[in-house]
C-alpha cells in the first residue's frame, strides 16, 4: 500500500471554536485516520513544524502527499516547495484539497494563479462524476450531494485538466471543475474541491472513498528511467 503524507496548515482548527469542534483533532488527523482505516500507512506533516514536517527524509518515504491549506500560503517556505515539486516529477503523487488551489506546489507544477470565484452561502453541492471509467470514482454513483458547502465557480485559472473527474452544480447556480487530474513529469496530480473547514465533509464514506481511490490512483508507478537535465551523450548503439 502506499505511504502517504497528510500536510495541514493546523491554523483555523486552533484558532476558531467552530471548526475545532468538527476537527477537534485537525483536519489532517481527520483525513489520516480515514486512509489508515483503508490500509494506507499514514503520518501527517503541519506548518508549524521545522522545515514544515516535509523533510528530505519524510518525503523520501511519502508515496503520495495530500495537502489542505487556506490562509498561510505565503508562509510555506520556497525551499520546501522546490523540494515538492521536484520530488512530484520524479513520481510522487499529489493530492491537492480545497483552497489549495492557491497553494505554492500546486500553482508551481500548474504554471497559473489557479484562482477562482467563491462565496459562502449554505448551499447544496452535486459533484457530476464526468469521467466515470476513472480509478477515482471507483465504488461511487453517479454523483457525490453535499447539502451544505461553501461555493466555488468558474472561472478556474487553471490549464486544461487532462482528465476532469467531477464538476459541480451549486444551488446558486454555479458550476466548477472540481477533480482535475494531471501528469507533472513522473507525477501525478489530483485537485478535489470539497472541504471547507467549518464543515464535516472529510468525515463523509463518499468523500474517503474518492481520496482513498486517489491515493491509490496518484501512488508511483513503475517506467523508464528519468534522465534530467541537460547532458552531452554520445548516439545510442545501433542494433
Amino acid at each position: 500500500m502506499p505511504s502517504v503524507t497528510v500536510w495541514n496548515e493546523y491554523i483555523h482548527e486552533r484558532e476558531d471554536d467552530a471548526v475545532a469542534e468538527v476537527y477537534p483533532d485537525g483536519i489532517h488527523a481527520a483525513i489520516a485516520a480515514a486512509l489508515d482505516e483503508r490500509g494506507h500507512e499514514t503520518r501527517t506533516a503541519t506548518l508549524e513544524e521545522p522545515e514544515h514536517g516535509l523533510t528530505e527524509a519524510v518525503l523520501d518515504d511519502t508515496d503520495v502527499l495530500l495537502w489542505w491549506g487556506h490562509i498561510a500560503h505565503d508562509e510555506v517556505d520556497d525551499s520546501v516547495v522546490d523540494r515538492v515539486v521536484e520530488r512530484v516529477t520524479e513520481g510522487m503523487g499529489l493530492i491537492v484539497l480545497h483552497s489549495a488551489h492557491a497553494s505554492k506546489p500546486f500553482t508551481r507544477l500548474l504554471g497559473t494563479p489557479c484562482d477562482l470565484t467563491w462565496r459562502e452561502g449554505d448551499e447544496r453541492e452535486r459533484l457530476w462524476i464526468t469521467d466515470p471509467g476513472h480509478a477515482i470514482v471507483d465504488g461511487l454513483g453517479e454523483s457525490i450531494v453535499i447539502e451544505e458547502t461553501e461555493t466555488y465557480g468558474e472561472p478556474f485559472g487553471i490549464p486544461e485538466p487532462d482528465s476532469l473527474v467531477f464538476t459541480s452544480w451549486f444551488e446558486g447556480g454555479e458550476v466548477f471543475r472540481s477533480g482535475c487530474c494531471y501528469r507533472r513529469g513522473r507525477g501525478k496530480v489530483f485537485y478535489f474541491r470539497p472541504g471547507h473547514e467549518t464543515y464535516p465533509i472529510y468525515h463523509r464514506d463518499d468523500i474517503q472513498q474518492v481520496l482513498d481511490n486517489a491515493v491509490r490512483w496518484a501512488a508511483p508507478s513503475e517506467g523508464a528511467d528519468a534522465h534530467g537535465g541537460n547532458r552531452n551523450v554520445d548516439p545510442p548503439e545501433s542494433t
